[in-house]
């Protein structure tokens, strides 16, 4: 019987055993799949799971033959939006509340603004970047962001995320030096991944922050 640590270490390093997995559960594989993404996208508590890597995986695998790459697609693309709108909903519902115990009624408004203003770029751009994704969608709660413009722009970021992470497994992750060094490809998609962001922050620090300061009162 496996145990917790066992249990847990499985799931945080399912693209490692993600063929033993498949070998196992079958099509039950695309279940846990869709949790595992659903959860990682969905709730802030676990932003720890595997998600570029876990594309990647999936779609070498699917490469292989040994999942059918149409319906896996279909699976991340659905896991990632229906978690997305989770957390939205979950910021919308019980965080600002909660929030304004931690943080100041002006940082808020400024997140509003923010997303007012650049929501829909960070929410796209955040798909690509481990961590930023899971809290992403929450802060775009917080913000209240119209619901209809997030879920466009959750939309168009989980298709380039699945189509990107998802597609360059199946492409590339079979040949035998990606194989050889899955775990340094992984790294190098995560830099890659996250640059656009850097330099989305760099570009704003530069131009002298991203929102402006609230005024004060004379």
């Amino acid at each position: 019987m496996l145990t917790v640590s066992q249990a847990l270490q499985g799931v945080l390093h399912v693209d490692r055993h993600l063929e033993a997995w498949v070998r196992a559960y079958d099509t039950g594989i695309y279940g846990i799949l869709f949790c595992i993404v659903f959860c990682e996208t969905g709730l802030v508590v676990t932003p720890f799971l595997p998600g570029d890597s876990l594309l990647f995986a999936a779609g070498a695998l699917a490469a292989g033959g040994s999942l059918e790459i149409a319906p896996l697609l279909l699976v991340l693309f659905l896991a990632a939006v229906v978690g997305d709108s989770t957390n939205y909903w979950l910021a919308r519902k019980f965080g600002r509340g909660g929030m304004r115990r931690w943080v100041r009624e002006h940082h808020l408004r400024r997140t509003e603004q923010y997303f007012s203003r650049h929501g829909g770029r960070t929410l796209v751009m955040a798909r690509f970047a481990p961590i930023l994704r899971t809290f992403a969608p929450f802060v775009a709660g917080l913000a209240a962001m119209p619901y209809p413009r997030f879920l466009a722009y959750s939309i168009a970021g989980g298709l380039l995320w699945v189509g990107v992470a998802g597609g360059a497994g199946y492409w590339f992750g079979n040949i035998p030096i990606v194989k050889k060094h899955f775990e340094l490809v992984i790294l190098g998609i995560v830099a890659v991944t996250l640059l656009p962001a850097i330099i989305e922050v760099v570009r704003s620090w530069r131009a002298g922050g991203l929102v402006s300061e609230p005024e004060t009162a004379a």
